[in-house]
C-alpha cells in the first residue's frame, strides 16, 4: 500500500474538520483529533488513522454521541465512578486519567471507573497521560468477546487490554497490550496488506491455529496471549471493570454484534503523596540497566516497553506521519464538505 508522511499538525487540523462535520463541538474535535493523531504519531497504527472510519461510521449510527460526557454517579474519597454515557471513547478515557491523576496528587492514590463508554482506541495514550504527570498508572477495558476460553470453540473472552505505566526522567515505562497474541487492529492491517501474521495469531472455524488474519478476523477466535494465562487474565480484568464500574462484561458488551457500552478502570499512585521520590528513579534506573545487561540470541536486542515510542515521535515528528494516501484522500476529502 501506497503511504505518505504527513506533518502531525495537518493530521490533527483535517481529522479536527471531519469531526466537526459529524457533530463534535470544535474544542472536543480538537481533542479527539489529538488522541487519534498521538497512535499515529507513536507509531501506533493500528489504533490511530486506520480505525477513524469506523469511527465516524459509529457517530452516523448513533452508536458514538458526539456531545456527550461524563457523569459523575458516585464518590468515595479517593475512587470516583462516572457513567461515560456512550461518548467518544477517547475523550471519556483522557478525563478518566485526568480525574484519577488530580485524586491521586490529593489522596496518594486513587481508583475512577467509566460505564457505557465507547473504545478508548490507543490505549497507551493514557499510561503515558499519567507518566507525563509522574504519575504511576494503570488502566483497562474489557471488550466484545472476541477470544475464546481456553480449550473453548466460540468467542467468550474480551482481549481486554491493559496499560501500566512508570515514570522515569530517562525515559517512562509504558506496557500497553492486549490480551490478543495481536491486537484486532494490527490484524486487520495485515488483512489490507494481503499479509500473513509473524506467528500463529488464532483459530479458523475448525479449531486449527492460523497465521492468517482473515480467518482469525472471521472466527473471532483470537489465540489468547499466554494461552491459558492470557484467558485467566482476560477474564478477571473482564470481572474487575464490570464490577467496579457497575457496567457491562464483555458478553454484554456484544449482545447485539456491536463493540459498544465498555467498562473501564484507571488507577493512579502519585509518587511524590506516598513518599516514592527517594528511590523510585533509583529502582527503576537499575531494573532496566540490569535489562539491558541481558545475552541475546543472534543479534535481537532488548528494549523495555515504551522505549521504540521516543524513537519513533522524534523521527515522525520530523519527517512526517505515514498515512496510508488512499486513507489520507478519503480523510481530506471529508474534511472539506
Amino acid at each position: 500500500m501506497e503511504e505518505l508522511r504527513v506533518s502531525f499538525d495537518d493530521l490533527i487540523d483535517t481529522l479536527t474538520a471531519c469531526l466537526i462535520q459529524h457533530g463534535f463541538e470544535k474544542q472536543r474535535a480538537h481533542r479527539c483529533a489529538v488522541l487519534f493523531a498521538q497512535a499515529d504519531r507513536d507509531g501506533v497504527h493500528s489504533h490511530g488513522v486506520n480505525r477513524f472510519l469506523l469511527f465516524l461510521d459509529f457517530i452516523k449510527k448513533g452508536f458514538v454521541v458526539p456531545e456527550n460526557s461524563t457523569e459523575l454517579i458516585a464518590q468515595f474519597g479517593m475512587m470516583e465512578r462516572y457513567d461515560g454515557r456512550f461518548g467518544p471513547g477517547n475523550l471519556n478515557a483522557e478525563f478518566a486519567m485526568e480525574r484519577a491523576i488530580e485524586l491521586a496528587k490529593t489522596f496518594g492514590m486513587s481508583t475512577v471507573t467509566l460505564k457505557n463508554t465507547n473504545h478508548w482506541m490507543r490505549a497507551g495514550n493514557f499510561g503515558w497521560q499519567a507518566a507525563d504527570s509522574g504519575c504511576i498508572g494503570i488502566c483497562f477495558t474489557n471488550t466484545i468477546a472476541n477470544m475464546p476460553a481456553w480449550g473453548g470453540s466460540e468467542p467468550k473472552l474480551g482481549n481486554n487490554p491493559l496499560v501500566i505505566a512508570i515514570p522515569r526522567s530517562s525515559g517512562h515505562v509504558v506496557l500497553d497490550m492486549a490480551m490478543s497474541q495481536f491486537a484486532y487492529g494490527k490484524m486487520e492491517i495485515a488483512k489490507k496488506k494481503g499479509e500473513q501474521l509473524p506467528f500463529d495469531g488464532g483459530f479458523d472455524n475448525e479449531g486449527n491455529l492460523t497465521k492468517s488474519p482473515v480467518d482469525i478476523l472471521a472466527s473471532h477466535l483470537a489465540l489468547p496471549t499466554g494461552m491459558w494465562k492470557g484467558a485467566g487474565l482476560s477474564l478477571m480484568i473482564d470481572l474487575l471493570v464490570s464490577i467496579l464500574s457497575g457496567g457491562n462484561s464483555s458478553k454484554e458488551v456484544g449482545e447485539d454484534g456491536v463493540e459498544k457500552g465498555l467498562s473501564q478502570v484507571f488507577i493512579c499512585f502519585d509518587p511524590v503523596r506516598l513518599g516514592l521520590t527517594d528511590w523510585l528513579e533509583t529502582k527503576a534506573d537499575a531494573i532496566i540497566e540490569d535489562l539491558k545487561t541481558s545475552s541475546v540470541f543472534q543479534n535481537q536486542s532488548i528494549r523495555y516497553p515504551g522505549e521504540q515510542v521516543l524513537q519513533t515521535r522524534s523521527e515522525n515528528l520530523k519527517l512526517g506521519i505515514p498515512i496510508n494516501a488512499e486513507l489520507w484522500s478519503q480523510l481530506v476529502t471529508l474534511s472539506r464538505l
